[in-house]
């Protein structure tokens, strides 16, 4: 059954609905090959969505912009930084962006990431997981030798042991930040002592450079109501600010407090603990964040809009109630997502290459060809699957970014 803050999103999140199908109605068109050549050299004039192969992911420019600004505008007005965190997107040309908006850096889950971001000339890199294994920790120092500013995090003194030595053969300088558990229970050492004789052990190798403390609360990104959301935040910012306290104590320099998400934003930038923020989903958004609640009050979570979407089209249509679509398992189609402009339509999945729209009742019923625009659970999974995102200004393509660099299928 949907519930009261899932249709009140859905209700919120319909923008303007998609005309008729070109499938249907014969509008102009162009061939795949004249897309593909004009994408290549750029030349999106008179590009639309129905144009487009599908699955394949939209972003829409107004609303990616204005989270953007949003974000930007906060971090300026509370005094700390932003190190956006490219998990969610995996493109350069986003990265870029979330820079010149005023983030000092970006934060990424795999040293892919990294590379690929400081290979399209961003600096101020922070990875955000140990580097483990030969292949690793090489990668590690030949990026911070390239790049002083890249950090890496550790949370092991066989790993900060085995990248000093990774470090002293490339004759590089790693700036290494020390990853505390405040409560995920995934990685990080423990706060206190342990973290302390961590931080002493990295100022203490001679290739490595102590830049500072992480404490990533996974947990409150996701918890729902903005007040206890704000109670789980400042129980694990506890965790984090004993270790920094400590390490100050004992004459440890701690330059660098950082963590945060885009659920947390306006909470740890309001408890004076961090230096700096790591959030990410900002920038695009799902459906699972825009129902934990703002800080207002409301059950939507209406602080920064929906802008990614996977779009698909209605590829069947022989049952009442029920219309097949062709964003299925490998598009990472989740029951949790939502069809945007289709109040009473809920999504589910039906195989490899098929999902399913179901209705009870519906102010509009999807037909054979409609396109339909899903807005993902899951930002990171469905971004994960597509090579690259189309922009648009409504209903016209206007750019297309690449994900993770890859210049594959123009949809899976």
């Amino acid at each position: 059954m949907t519930t009261p803050s899932r249709r009140k999103f859905m209700g919120a999140a319909s923008g303007a609905v998609l005309g008729a199908p070109a499938l249907l109605e014969g509008a102009k068109s162009y061939r795949y090959s004249e897309l593909e050549s004009r994408i290549a050299r750029r030349d999106f004039r008179g590009i639309s969505k129905q144009d487009l192969p599908t699955p394949v992911l939209v972003l829409d420019q107004e609303i990616f912009e204005r989270n953007l600004r949003h974000m930007a505008g906060h971090c300026k007005a509370t005094g700390i930084h932003l190190r956006a965190h490219v998990k969610v997107h995996r493109s350069a040309d986003i990265g870029q962006r979330q820079v010149k908006a005023g983030a000092i850096g970006l934060s990424c889950a795999t040293i892919a990431e990294c590379e690929l971001m400081s290979a399209s000339g961003i600096s101020g890199l922070l990875w955000t997981a140990q580097p483990v294994g030969i292949n690793k920790t090489q990668r590690v120092a030949a990026l911070a030798k390239k790049d002083p500013t890249f950090m890496c995090v550790a949370d092991d003194p066989i790993v900060v042991d085995a990248l000093n030595e990774a470090a002293a053969a490339a004759n590089a300088k790693v700036r290494v930040v020390v990853d505390i558990d405040v409560g995920i229970g995934r990685q990080g050492t423990q706060p206190g002592r342990e973290a302390l004789d961590l931080a002493e052990r990295v100022m203490k190798s001679k290739s490595l450079a102590l830049a500072g403390l992480m404490g990533y609360s996974g947990r409150a990104s996701h918890t729902s109501g903005w007040e206890e959301r704000r109670r789980v935040s400042r129980e694990e910012a506890g965790k984090l600010l004993e270790s920094v306290s400590l390490c100050r104590a004992s004459g440890v320099p701690v330059e660098i407090v950082t963590g945060g998400s885009t659920g947390t934003y306006n909470i740890d930038s309001d408890q004076g603990w961090l230096t700096e923020l790591q959030a990410g989903s900002y920038a695009l958004m799902d459906s699972r964040y825009a129902v934990i609640g703002s800080k207002s009050g409301s059950p939507t979570y209406d602080d920064f809009g929906c802008a990614l979407t996977v779009l698909t089209r209605v590829i069947s249509k022989k049952y009442p109630n029920k219309a097949a679509i062709d964003a299925g398992n490998k598009s990472m189609t989740q029951p949790s997502d939502v069809a945007k402009g289709w109040p009473g339509v809920r999504v589910e999945r039906a195989g490899a290459e098929y999902g399913m729209l179901l209705w009870d009742q519906a102010e509009r019923e999807p037909k054979l060809g409609d396109l339909v625009e899903l807005i993902p659970s899951n930002l990171d999974m469905s971004v994960n699957t597509f090579d690259r995102m189309y922009v648009c200004q409504g209903d016209q393509v206007v750019d297309v970014f690449s994900v993770l660099g890859r210049t594959g299928p123009p949809q899976k």
